[in-house]
């Protein structure tokens, strides 16, 4: 396992023979990221900048406004049955 320590607000890491570094857990910790998560890496010059990855559901929320409030999940259901039942006439079946 990577060693790493920190020194005021740098923290260094090892990277190792696959070219992997491990994200301290202070740092995990302060970008909100669990196992699993992705990270954007941006390479600036000789620096790169690790950032939490926003999920396209999380960017694009709010871009599309609406005139109307959000469609329950009771009608949500009704929507999709009814559209279901016709495409299922469209299709004879």
């Amino acid at each position: 396992m990577p060693k790493h320590h920190t020194e005021g607000q740098i923290t260094l890491t090892v990277v190792t023979r696959k070219g992997q570094i491990t994200l301290p857990a202070e740092i995990r910790r302060a970008l909100g990221l669990r196992q699993g998560d992705k990270v954007a890496v941006h390479l600036t010059g000789d620096q790169a900048i690790v950032k939490r990855a926003e999920s396209v559901v999380a960017r694009t929320a709010g871009a599309v406004k609406t005139e109307r409030p959000p469609l329950s999940a009771r009608d949500l259901r009704k929507a999709a049955e009814e559209a279901w039942a016709e495409d299922a006439v469209d299709r004879g079946q």
